[in-house]
């Protein structure tokens, strides 16, 4: 195995990355890019794309310094970050874009070669020879990586010559005047941009060659920075060298003008070759090697995750990298091809920056030796979303697009790692912070958001409880379920990862449920409401089943006086098993003088009905009962008042009670006898008046259909019902 890592900084991330970024941009676009742009628009686009190759640069080598890095390079930085999904989806866009970026330095090697030696200039004969030199290259790569990688050397240090030997050159093309910005009839900025961009992308070629490297942690944050560093100097000197030296007209037309104002025109030659060849050849050795690991992870097929040798060698891979390539020079365009590898990587290197600002803000795990600031990576994300949007919408739209379905396929494909992923992580901190800011803030005179603790049993109607409990609590509101297991010695509880109940129907109605042993029912209730929540989302509301049949039972009547005495709010469904809920059309809401508190909650709860798609549209009644023969305008009035400010489109229904003084129940039985769900405040009345009050409702549940009992807490909203006492 430690064969594998045996490059340094130098040799495995340096060289391979500045002989990527001074490439076949530098050479052959270039002048072309200063004559359309002007110098300060040159200059702007060179700062503008370092920035991005900077902020990304900075990113990835902050998370390389956290993690173990392994062979993938950014894919497997992002995959053990934020998981499979994303690495993967990323991972693939930055190997199309790596494939796709051999074509476009064999298209200008080709440019180049076949200028010199006069071979043709037509798209047939470009891609004929960088054919020829694909397979070259790739036979090369078969035969040894080290070989490969030494041979750079020498490519540098022709680059080097090639860059001296132009610095020192000719004056003779010298303009009269400089142009600052683009004149009429220049390519516009964008298109100008996204030509030049892929001369910042080099390094990646070095971060790609992670798994060959002796100490990756160390030797990619120094030779990835040092490599853009010098980069970003060569091109701006070269810029602005090419301003003064050349007119910009020829600048715009000879894509071979370096090696015209060269001191020695061959040095040149001998730079663009071995520039193009480089970098082909950083993308021969870095392509295979990321989708290799991607394979390994099961994220594309195995086929490709095989290796022959003692060095693991990626052979199969680099096999389907040599067709993607030669697809690439099949276009014959080298600014096409320029183009489609500008958004693969902008897209990547948008999701690296995000990768790295979502680990430092959210990850407590997160500790890389190398540090930078955590808006570099949030500056970088925006830098390329932006620059995308500019460039190309559509292509922008698109890259999105098949990023997003490689990302749901890989979710559904379900591929995991025996790692952490940033986005539990991210979740965590939200809700931290919500919490918090949750805590801070003071429950008085705010909407009721529902925090429900449900004792559904395990009844044949239990589904319908659920639903109702989770129609009850509204979009936003938490509904837990509570099973309690009865053991009467309870020696040991469930463990943790027991308690847990993994059900489809409550996944399906987003409900959280657990399990709990309990040596009586009415205690375990009682121990649940008092223990169970924690700051900032303590539970508001008991739900539970009418308890038939318990009027006489002491425990029921003491669990009673505690849920009170807690202060809960506390709802009792008794659900009519023949007609259930009805059509779901009709809801009466039943008001009487003690009603304030209970009235308001009611209302809110009849406000989460009306948006539950399971009701159809309900039609909602308030009914009181007027006893002290109030003008029913009067009454009229402040109900719709009180109704408006709630929002919610209900028909008020007074019932004149002064002179037959019936009673409240019976009232109740001849007018909702039909209705699908019944809503019923529950009266204060002394604990020992219990037995009689269970009685007479139970008379009243034989009568009517499914039935909600409503006691809103003491910190529920008054509402103002003072008309009972007007003349």
């Amino acid at each position: 195995m430690s064969a594998k890592k045996k490059f340094g900084t130098f040799a495995g991330v340096f060289t391979p990355s500045i002989l990527t970024i001074l490439g076949v941009i530098m050479y052959m676009r270039l002048g072309w890019v200063v004559g359309n742009s002007g110098l300060l628009g040159t200059i702007a686009i060179i700062i503008i794309a370092h920035v991005i190759a900077v902020t990304t640069g900075l990113s990835v080598s902050s998370v390389a310094t956290d993690k173990k890095i392994g062979a993938g390079g950014i894919y497997y930085v992002l995959s053990r970050s934020m998981g499979i999904p994303i690495g993967g989806s990323i991972g693939i866009a930055i190997f199309i874009g790596t494939a796709f970026s051999i074509s476009l330095y064999l298209i200008g090697f080709s440019e180049s070669f076949n200028s010199y030696f006069d071979l043709g200039m037509s798209s047939n004969d470009f891609r004929v020879t960088a054919t020829i030199a694909l397979l070259s290259l790739t036979i090369l790569a078969l035969i040894s990586t080290s070989v490969a990688l030494k041979a750079q050397f020498f490519i540098l240090a022709a680059i080097v010559i090639s860059l001296l030997s132009i610095f020192l050159g000719t004056k003779e093309f010298a303009p009269e005047s400089i142009n600052l910005l683009p004149t009429e009839g220049s390519v516009p900025l964008e298109m100008v941009f996204a030509i030049f961009f892929p001369a910042v992308t080099g390094f990646t070629a070095g971060i790609a060659m992670s798994g060959d490297l002796k100490d990756p942690k160390r030797s990619i944050p120094m030779g990835t920075l040092m490599a853009i560093g010098v980069g970003l100097f060569v091109y701006l000197a070269l810029a602005i060298f090419l301003a003064f030296a050349v007119d910009p007209a020829l600048l715009q037309t000879d894509y071979n003008i370096l090696m015209k104002i060269a001191l020695f025109a061959p040095a040149v030659v001998a730079g663009i070759w071995g520039a193009t060849l480089s970098s082909a050849i950083g993308g021969i050795l870095g392509g295979p090697r990321i989708l290799q690991a991607m394979s390994i992870d099961l994220v594309t097929p195995k086929i490709f995750g095989k290796g022959k040798g003692k060095n693991n060698e990626p052979v199969n891979a680099l096999l389907l990298v040599f067709v993607i390539a030669e697809i690439g020079i099949l276009i014959g365009e080298l600014d096409v091809i320029a183009r489609l590898v500008s958004m693969f990587y902008l897209t990547a290197y948008g999701f690296i920056n995000i990768c790295y600002f979502l680990e430092s803000w959210a990850n407590p795990d997160f500790q890389p030796s190398f540090k930078i600031k955590r808006w570099i990576g949030l500056l970088g994300f925006i830098a390329c979303f932006t620059v995308m949007f500019k460039l190309d919408m559509i292509a922008m739209l698109g890259a999105l697009a098949v990023v997003g379905a490689l990302y749901f396929g890989l979710q559904r494909k379900e591929v995991k790692l025996q790692s952490n992923d940033v986005w539990r992580s991210v979740w965590e901190n939200i809700v931290n912070k919500g919490l918090k800011q949750i805590d801070s803030n003071s429950e008085e005179n705010s909407n009721w958001n529902p925090n429900i603790i449900l004792f559904s049993g395990q009844s044949d109607h239990q589904k319908f409880l659920l639903e109702l409990g989770k129609t009850v609590s509204g979009r936003t509101g938490i509904v837990t379920n509570f099973k309690l297991i009865v053991d009467k010695e309870n020696d040991k509880p469930l463990k943790r990862t027991e308690q847990v109940v993994s059900d489809h129907n409550f996944k399906e109605l987003g409900i959280f449920a657990r399990q709990l042993k309990v040596s009586n029912i009415y205690e375990g209730i009682t121990n649940i409401a008092s223990t169970f929540g924690f700051s900032g989302v303590e539970p508001n509301t008991i739900m539970m089943g009418w308890p038939k049949g318990l009027e006489n039972s002491v425990e029921y009547s003491k669990m009673t006086q505690t849920l009170l005495h807690l202060d809960y709010n506390l709802l009792y469904l008794d659900f009519d098993k023949e007609h259930k809920f009805g059509s779901y059309e009709t809801v009466d809401l039943w008001w009487r003088e003690t009603d304030s508190k209970n009235a308001e909650m009611m209302l809110n709860i009849a406000r989460f009905i009306i948006a539950s798609p399971r009701w159809n549209n309900p039609h909602i009644r308030v009914l009181f009962v007027n006893n002290n023969n109030i003008d029913e305008n009067i009454i009229h009035g402040k109900i719709a008042a009180l109704v408006e400010d709630l929002r919610v489109n209900v028909i008020t229904k007074i019932i004149n009670n002064a002179v037959e003084q019936r009673a409240f129940y019976d009232i109740i039985e001849d007018e909702s006898g039909t209705t699908d769900l019944t809503l019923v405040g529950i009266p204060n009345f002394k604990i020992e008046k219990q037995a009689e009050f269970v009685l007479k409702t139970n008379h009243l549940f034989e009568a009517i259909g499914s039935t909600l009992l409503v006691k809103a807490a003491n910190n529920f909203n008054v509402l103002d019902l003072s008309f009972i006492n007007e003349d």
